[in-house]
């Protein structure tokens, strides 16, 4: 699972190989690291044009798993003698999102897999966490991967949901806000050594861009695929 990547690249790059029409997000910090429930730029489509926007990273999880966690909750809360009103329980049960999608024959995603709820996500390097690399006692430290050494432009193949209304975060309260995420798929011989589970479904040009943002689904599916390994490095550990 990816949950770490950053982008370096200017905002004029992004919408040059993406033919967005649209910029909508101000100045892009020079280089940025991107987290979970971050805003981060993404490529959309829109009824307006393609459109370049910031949005909050992590799509709504399933309502199973809401169900889940309102009712775990809920029997705590009824174990220590108190009354529950289920329903406000449930609605208010914090999301904070789901960052990738792997199934999607899941009921949950095919809702979104037509052109109108795709998108692409920049990027120029992402991390994943290595275990083999953690001193005793201390963080497991992450490992960088990209195109090459020198970090080129690439894209996750994404999917956004426009004005969804979640409790993200407690303090927040209920909000309505745009969210995207990007799929993930089986790893390639480069990224399995560090992390065995999945990689990101990665875009590496113009026509793949224009394929996922275009293409019917049966023909966009493809590009769920890990890259071949001569498409990606393991980036050497910076020194201290």
């Amino acid at each position: 699972m990816c949950n770490l990547y950053n982008i370096s690249t200017n905002q004029e790059a992004i919408r040059q190989i993406t033919k967005a029409l649209i910029d909508s997000i101000g100045n892009l910090e020079p280089e940025l690291d991107l987290y979970p429930d971050q805003m981060a730029p993404i490529v959309r489509n829109t009824p307006a044009g393609r459109e370049l926007a910031k949005v909050r990273w992590g799509l709504p999880s399933s309502q199973k798993a809401q169900l889940d966690a309102a009712t775990k909750r809920a029997d705590k809360l009824r174990a220590k003698g108190k009354q529950v009103d289920f329903d406000e329980l449930l609605r208010m049960e914090p999301d904070g999102g789901t960052t990738n999608v792997r199934n999607t024959s899941s009921k949950h995603w095919k809702r979104w897999l037509g052109v109108e709820n795709r998108c692409v996500v920049p990027f120029n390097r992402f991390a994943e966490p290595d275990p083999a690399s953690k001193v005793d006692g201390g963080r497991t430290p992450n490992a960088w991967f990209a195109r090459s050494p020198d970090e080129p432009l690439m894209f996750f193949a994404g999917l956004w949901v426009p004005q969804w209304r979640s409790v993200r975060k407690v303090k927040e309260g209920e909000i309505t806000v745009d969210l995207f995420g990007f799929l993930t798929t089986e790893p390639n011989g480069v990224v399995g050594p560090i992390h065995q589970k999945a990689m990101p479904a990665i875009l590496r040009n113009q026509d793949e861009i224009e394929t996922w943002l275009t293409a019917q689904w049966e023909e966009a599916k493809a590009l769920q695929r890990p890259l071949p390994d001569d498409e990606i490095i393991l980036l050497p550990k910076k020194e201290k």
